[in-house]
C-alpha cells in the first residue's frame, strides 16, 4: 500500500468524523419572519416610550395622562388597532373596565390602568377580576404604564388567579429581557394563544403558594363546614373566599 493511499484513507476517516460531529450539532430554531418583525417593533417601542414614561413618573402624572401613554403603547408597540381591537370604558353590568381587548371580534382580555405612581396591588385586581368573570374572559392586564402584570383567571368556586407575567419597563432588566416578556402581549402572539402555553408551563413547574392552597375548593369547603359546626351559620362559599383574601391573605399577613 502506498503512502498516498494511507494518507488518503486517514483523511477520509477524519472527514467522516468531522461530518458526524457536524450532523450531531443541534440547529437553532429559525425565528419566523412575523416574530422577528414583532420583536423589532417592540424594541423600537421601548426606545420611543422610555423618555415619555420617565417624564410621567417624574411629574407624578394622573391616571388620565397615564392612560394616554398606555393607549399609544398598546398600538405602537403591541400592534393593536385603536379602533378595531380596543374598546375604552367597556361596559360590564352597569360598570366600566378601562379597556376591553378584542382580536378577530373575540373578547380576550380586560386592562385596568392606574396612575403611574401607584404601586400595583391585589386590591386593584378585584374589580377588573369581576368584569372578567362576568364576561367569561381568561386574561386580565393590570398596569400603571411602567409595570405590566398579566393574570390568568380559571373559573369555578373559587376563581383561581395566576400571575403569568410581571415586567417593569423602567426596571433594571435588559431591553432583550423586556422584549422576551412583552412579546406575549403583542396582538400577533395573543392571536396565536402563545401566552396560554407560557402560563401552563409556569403553572406546571411553580409550587403552590399559601394563598392558592387556602382558596382551593376542598379547603374552602372544609373551612365553611367547620364554621357552620361552630357557629350554626351557613357561610356562602364566595363570601368566605372574599373574606380570606381580605384578611389572612393580605400581603402583610403572609409576611
Amino acid at each position: 500500500m502506498s503512502e498516498n493511499d494511507v494518507v488518503g484513507s486517514d483523511s477520509a476517516v477524519l472527514s467522516e468524523v468531522e461530518d458526524s460531529k457536524t450532523a450531531k450539532k443541534p440547529t437553532a430554531r429559525a425565528m419566523p419572519k412575523w416574530e422577528a418583525e414583532v420583536r423589532d417593533r417592540l424594541r423600537a417601542g421601548l426606545r420611543r416610550f422610555s423618555k415619555p414614561l420617565s417624564d410621567l413618573a417624574a411629574r407624578d402624572a394622573n391616571e388620565g395622562d397615564t392612560r394616554l401613554l398606555v393607549t399609544d403603547f398598546l398600538c405602537d408597540a403591541f400592534g393593536f388597532d385603536k379602533y378595531a381591537d380596543l374598546t375604552t370604558e367597556y361596559q360590564v353590568k352597569g360598570d366600566f373596565a378601562d379597556y376591553g381587548v378584542r382580536i378577530d371580534r373575540e373578547l380576550i382580555a380586560f386592562i385596568e390602568v392606574k396612575r403611574i405612581a401607584t404601586k400595583l396591588a391585589p386590591k386593584h385586581l378585584r374589580q377588573v377580576e369581576m368584569y372578567a368573570v362576568n364576561e367569561g374572559v381568561e386574561w386580565v392586564i393590570l398596569t400603571n404604564g411602567a409595570v405590566w402584570q398579566v393574570y390568568h383567571l380559571t373559573g369555578g368556586l373559587p376563581v383561581v388567579i395566576d400571575l403569568a407575567l410581571d415586567v417593569n419597563l423602567l426596571g433594571e432588566q435588559s431591553p432583550a429581557q423586556k422584549v422576551n416578556q412583552l412579546f406575549y402581549l403583542t396582538r400577533e402572539s395573543l392571536r396565536r394563544r402563545q401566552i396560554d402555553e407560557l402560563w401552563k408551563a409556569k403553572r406546571a413547574t411553580a409550587p403552590q403558594s399559601l394563598a392558592q392552597v387556602l382558596i382551593a375548593a376542598p379547603v374552602v369547603e372544609e373551612i365553611r363546614k367547620e364554621l357552620r359546626r361552630r357557629t350554626g351559620q351557613n357561610v356562602d362559599t364566595g363570601e368566605l373566599v372574599r373574606l380570606l383574601r381580605e384578611t389572612v391573605l393580605r400581603p402583610e399577613c403572609l409576611g
